[in-house]
């Protein structure tokens, strides 16, 4: 058995970020951009108002209060094609354009208008109330970098630059294949002796939360031929993932059957728990990760293995070195040879600090407790029994938010 540490530098020794697509800016949410992107625009493009007020010279607000004489109204999206002199105003609107002459604003709430003039009766410092040309960027500056996942902020962001369009690594294809006679899913009939099948689902939602596109090519049944049938629909895809079938038993087809099918096997044993019968190699020419069976073994293993693949395929950076860690919320007994991943809530302590509450039964067939986790608390090989309140690393599912 190999370490998780080099389990992982293995499977991801040979991908490569996919090629670049161009996509419009509003079908960039959740893809990583492939270029540095730099503003085309300066913005704001010309100093504008930050408030409802009028438009003034600061040195006409020396004595206060003052009358100054009204000879524009700036709404918005228009400008006033003068120059304000001494002792005159102009009305003017929030993100209006500063006309010629002003350098102040003085918001309405310290004005009285009567007809054509309006009294100032607060003054305000040069500038007050001003967003310069500028303030927020300026034309070549460079603000979102390649090998970023784009949020909303950043389309919002990319559409104020000016950008209408964006290259990105294109999303990663994943072929999903299950196995097993004993599974049928969700809905279908169920024999006496089968369970329902949530390894491919789980499978294709944790893929799609990954930012890559899952592709459901069937379950396999105990049946060499079958195998060998759908196993070939995976051809194309940028990954092939299985699920099932790739430890010892008799019925454990997937390594013995796809090696007589193009699959070159790199290794396929583990020392962790859970996921120890995990198998990584190339199935004729693609990636392939060879899941455990067991649905906890699964997902474990897809945060640990199948995220990062997906995310170096996706052209993301490599993971900064470095676990977070958390306080044990209750004692844990020492750890055999093994690598161990326990599921665990988090939940935030009196004191404030994140506390780690791992689930007292830790069996690898159980989903309930796994859809309740927060994290995995990371156990190293040997790793003596700690008392509650300890330190430990461990790792965030993703889209999970901390307690506040």
């Amino acid at each position: 058995m190999i370490s998780v540490e080099e389990a992982l530098a293995r499977l991801l020794a040979p991908l490569e970020a996919l090629p670049p697509e161009q996509v419009s800016v509003a079908e960039g949410i959740g893809r990583v951009l492939a270029e540095d992107v730099a503003a085309r625009r300066t913005q704001p493009p010309f100093a504008v108002s930050a408030m409802d007020g009028y438009a003034v010279r600061a040195d006409d607000l020396g004595d206060i209060p003052v009358t100054l004489r009204i000879v524009a109204e700036i709404p918005a999206g228009a400008g006033f094609g003068g120059t304000i002199r001494p002792g005159e105003a102009a009305r003017i609107f929030t993100g209006a354009p500063l006309p010629d002459g002003a350098d102040t604003i003085v918001i309405q709430e310290d004005t009285e208008r009567d007809g054509g003039r309006v009294e100032v009766r607060e003054g305000a410092s040069r500038g007050r109330y001003v967003r310069r040309a500028g303030l927020d960027f300026a034309e070549g500056d460079v603000l979102l970098r390649a090998g970023r996942r784009l949020t909303p902020r950043d389309i919002g962001l990319a559409a104020a630059m000016n950008r209408p369009w964006l290259f990105v690594h294109r999303r990663p294809r994943v072929a999903i294949l299950s196995t097993g006679d004993e599974i049928v899913m969700p809905g279908d009939p169920i024999g006496r002796h089968q369970i329902v099948s949530s390894n491919a689902l789980g499978l294709a939602a944790f893929v799609t939360a990954c930012g890559a596109v899952p592709v459901l090519v069937g379950n396999a049944p105990d049946d060499p031929d079958a195998l060998r049938r759908i196993a070939a629909a995976a051809r194309g895809v940028d990954l092939f993932v299985t699920t099932g079938g790739v430890s010892v038993g008799d019925h454990d087809l997937v390594r013995a059957v796809l090696s007589e099918d193009g699959l070159a096997i790199d290794f396929w044993e583990i020392a962790m728990r859970p996921g120890k019968p995990l198998m990584v190699g190339r199935y004729r020419g693609t990636p392939m990760l060879g899941l455990p069976g067991n649905p906890v073994s699964t997902l474990v293993c897809s945060l640990l293995f199948l995220k990062p693949a997906i995310d170096r395929l996706s052209g993301l950076p490599d993971a900064a070195d470095g676990l977070a860690t958390a306080r044990l919320g209750a004692a844990v007994k020492q750890n055999d040879r093994r690598q161990d991943y326990l599921r665990a809530r988090l939940v935030r302590a009196a004191d404030g600090a994140l506390e780690a509450v791992p689930f007292e039964v830790q069996d690898s067939s159980m989903m309930r407790p796994l859809a309740a986790s927060d994290c995995l608390v990371m156990r190293p090989p040997h790793a003596p029994a700690l008392p509650a309140g300890s330190a430990v690393p461990i790792i965030p599912f993703p889209g999970g938010a901390l307690p506040l």
